[in-house]
């Protein structure tokens, strides 16, 4: 065990093999009333969900399920490609009481332990920035964490997560669909368009999420997909 990163473990019995490398790391929050409902919870071989690491509102991490295996945390999920989501990346959660009890801001000693925590494993599995993501962008129909409070701009200065880009002008597609085979094409599942775009916008402009195309997520998105295509995105 890492000590300087994880302060203690609490095995989960809810894992399994992988069947891919890992290539990915999916932050989520805890969506519960508290950390130790929480934990219980992950560790309850009944609930069958768990992931490898917890942290709480004070900074304490909770290792629950190895890196080499294949934690529960994902649940059905799609990015670029990838539908067994599980078997590819590390699941990280953080407590928080979610949009059902009362979704606040994540405390900085709970980001001053992610931070280097989500370092140490990008840098041990080779994980791209690109490929730091959120529940809502692999399941964007189903899930909504970590929600637009969470700070992704503080993870991009730290080049842990891709910064929000600052196009100078609005784009507007040809037509509702090129945008979504744009938003296809950055990784996202769109089989629910308007989920898609709700979490394109919590990642990408979390102070105005409405679930529809314009101009301004239209220029967020191209200007991505450039940065992406050069070679910028890593």
């Amino acid at each position: 065990m890492r000590d300087w990163l994880v302060h203690r473990q609490v095995p989960s019995p809810n894992f399994n093999a992988r069947e891919l490398p890992v290539t990915m790391i999916v932050l989520h929050y805890t969506g519960m009333q508290s950390a130790d409902e929480a934990l219980e919870r992950l560790c309850s071989e009944e609930a069958g969900v768990s992931a490898h690491y917890l942290i709480d509102e004070g900074g304490l991490v909770t290792q629950m399920v190895a890196e080499e295996n294949r934690a529960w945390h994902a649940g059905k999920s799609y990015w670029r490609g990838i539908t067994d989501v599980n078997s590819a990346s590390i699941g990280i959660e953080l407590v928080n009481p979610g949009h059902e009890f009362g979704y606040r801001d994540f405390p900085e000693a709970q980001i001053e332990a992610l931070l280097p925590l989500l370092s140490d494993i990008k840098k041990r599995h080779g994980v791209s920035r690109s490929n730091v993501v959120g529940h809502s962008d692999i399941a964007p129909a189903r899930k909504a964490d970590p929600g637009e409070l969470f700070p992704w701009e503080r993870l991009a200065r730290h080049k842990l997560a891709i910064p929000a880009p600052r196009p100078s002008l609005r784009l507007v597609f040809d037509n509702d669909g090129a945008f979504y085979l744009a938003l296809e094409r950055f990784g996202y599942d769109i089989t629910d368009g308007p989920a898609a775009v709700r979490a394109f916008e919590r990642r990408w402009r979390p102070e105005r999420i409405t679930g529809e195309i314009d101009g301004e997520i239209s220029a967020l998105l191209f200007e991505l997909l450039l940065q992406r295509d050069a070679g910028k995105a890593r």
